[in-house]
């Protein structure tokens, strides 16, 4: 054991270092290298349509206020009171122009501004400059296709440069149709006993487990579900003008898709999205994570958050995304199938969670967080190995991978800079530090420290080793 003990996360080799998914230390580097300087999923335009239209969230642990302002700006901000940092909304979602904190009655507009304070002049006198102490508001705020993403880091780059390469993926799932998307109905919350990387990576990388892990569900035919077949206002069926080479691929496209009116739907309006995204049209599907912690499941037409909850809990909110202008059938028939295969108590699910959960459990023994995980799948150059190396160089390369340095698409070794507030470090370990590097490289310093080896050698790597869209299948 005394060789093993010493082993380390080493991508070349294929290992990975357990403690990174126990580790409380390594979870704060987290929240302040990954977290708190990527741009994070808040929610959809259609959420908050109106002025003064609000709705909350989370940016890891930090909850957020997502709040129209008069002007109709999308704005998110810190849900905490400035005074003793109460939580100042307490609500999903709604409409207010303002809100008062319930501790002290402190007051703010749907700008972020504090607009009153009860006996201002009678406790702080002159003292209290009210422009001071408003809301703590994201540094950048965006849009993609209807989707809401913020980040507290000010140097981030532009969200589409940070989306880089998954664009085509995601708007396979967001841009079939003029109209657009929206979410469909409330948001499904659960928490888990996993590590967030586990789910993420399992959506971002891990392509093999669906033999083994989904077998059993793969017996019963929850795939195999034709929607609407009984109904008597069943969508009207219509098939394309397409060529029949075209028309060939297009039902191969479709053949993941449910019988029914989920499928006619897709097949009646496949030349608009043809015409919107190209040849990505021709996708069977796309399941992948934009780092850290936001995937996308456009079989299951489905978008979910994986909210860090600790070393050893997630918080997951999942969404039923849907075209605008589908009939409501189908969006009826859509949320019936998310809620089946992959929702709380999802066919599908079911198996994930109870895999993630024990392998969270066990990275926390001290002797287990001596063995690293095994990650080399395809590190030979045997011909029969060619499938190891698709699965294998897809979730190494979520772990390891060296991201650009340039700022436009990896965030390279800085720190977040977030206004108002500075939070360099002067230990020279720190101002060395990357970022999505410390999924693999905070373990190795962590296990350092625990077994008292004093080699602290890493390499940096950029939220771009993330961008790795899963196999279509």
């Amino acid at each position: 054991m005394a060789g093993t003990a010493n082993a380390i996360a080493d991508s070349k080799q294929g290992l990975l270092d357990r403690s990174i998914f126990s580790s409380q230390n390594v979870y704060e580097k987290e929240l302040e290298l990954i977290f708190a300087r990527c741009w994070l999923f808040l929610g959809h335009e259609c959420q908050i349509p109106n002025i003064h239209d609000f709705t909350t969230a989370y940016m890891a642990e930090d909850p957020v206020i997502i709040w129209r302002d008069g002007d109709g700006k999308i704005r998110a901000f810190l849900n905490m009171c400035r005074h003793r940092g109460n939580r100042l909304c307490r609500a999903d979602a709604g409409n207010a122009s303002s809100f008062m904190c319930t501790y002290h009655g402190w007051t703010y507009r749907s700008d972020g501004a504090l607009d009153a304070v009860p006996g201002q002049t009678e406790v702080y006198g002159n003292k209290l400059d009210l422009s001071e102490w408003g809301l703590v508001e994201v540094a950048q705020l965006d849009t993609y296709k209807g989707l809401i993403f913020a980040t507290f880091d000010a140097t981030a780059p532009p969200l589409i440069d940070y989306i880089g390469h998954q664009k085509p993926h995601f708007d396979f799932l967001l841009d079939r149709r003029v109209g657009g998307t929206e979410l469909l109905g409330g948001v499904h919350k659960w928490v888990m006993k996993t590590n967030w990387k586990y789910p993420a990576d399992n959506f971002g990388g891990d392509d093999g487990h669906h033999i083994v892990t989904h077998a059993s569900v793969r017996k019963v035919p929850v795939d195999s579900v034709t929607y609407g077949a009984d109904m008597t206002n069943q969508y009207t069926r219509h098939n394309p003008d397409l060529s029949g080479e075209d028309q060939a691929r297009m039902e191969k496209t479709l053949s993941l898709q449910p019988s029914g009116v989920i499928r006619d739907y897709f097949r009646e309006h496949f030349p608009e999205t043809l015409s919107r995204i190209g040849e990505e049209a021709y996708r069977e599907n796309v399941v992948e994570t934009l780092f850290p912690n936001l995937s996308i499941n456009s079989y299951r037409h489905m978008i979910r958050v994986w909210h860090p909850r600790g070393p050893d809990a997630t918080e997951m909110w999942s969404h039923c995304v849907v075209d605008k202008d589908a009939p409501a059938e189908v969006k009826d028939a859509l949320r019936h199938h998310l809620t089946q295969t992959f929702g709380p108590a999802g066919n599908f699910e079911q198996d994930d969670i109870n895999n993630w959960q024990n392998c969270t459990s066990t990275a926390r023994g001290w002797i287990a967080r001596q063995y690293p995980q095994n990650i080399q799948a395809g590190l030979t150059d045997e011909p029969q190995a060619e499938l190891g190396r698709k699965l294998g160089a897809r979730l190494r390369a979520l772990y390891t991978k060296m991201g650009r340095n340039d700022g436009s698409q990896g965030l390279g070794r800085r720190r977040p800079e977030i206004t108002g507030l500075d939070v360099r470090k002067s230990r020279k370990e720190d101002q060395n530090d990357g970022h999505g590097h410390y999924l693999h490289h905070a373990g190795r310093r962590e296990f350092h420290r625990l077994s008292g080896d004093t080699d602290d050698r890493g390499t940096g790597a950029g939220h771009s080793a993330y961008h790795r869209h899963f196999r279509c299948r």
